[in-house]
């Protein structure tokens, strides 16, 4: 049902930007959220967004440097990432929510996508 994209290469201190794309109208209501899981880790938090684009939610890691965003028109869902670190190097997966707001409980949300890799030299 979504389908990230923008992943790759990048040095460290550069930038990148992840997209997700509902294939249907599965998540205009819902918050989303972005995860991310590196080699050997469990899969972690990094941002999610209340349905409206009201609320947003950051992982301590990543704020400051991470900007959450959606276009509802749009069925999508992005992820502005500045300032990347090598410790930002994993697989990144777009998640819808059970409800209207985003949540850092990997267990609230029932869509994923398919993951997008992530890469920071240094």
């Amino acid at each position: 049902q979504l389908q990230a994209s923008g992943g790759g290469l990048v040095q460290a201190g550069g930038s990148l930007r992840l997209s997700c794309t509902a294939r249907r109208r599965t998540s205009s209501n819902n918050g989303m959220a972005w995860f991310r899981q590196a080699p050997g880790k469990a899969r972690e938090f990094v941002a999610a967004i209340s349905w409206r684009g009201q609320t947003t939610l950051y992982a301590d890691s990543v704020k400051g440097r991470f900007t959450i965003s959606r276009d509802n028109a749009k069925n999508m869902v992005s992820l502005q990432m500045d300032d990347l670190e090598p410790e930002d190097t994993a697989v990144y997966y777009c998640a819808t929510s059970r409800s209207s707001y985003g949540s850092r409980q990997l267990s609230d949300y029932v869509y994923w996508g398919q993951g997008t890799q992530v890469t920071v030299s240094s």
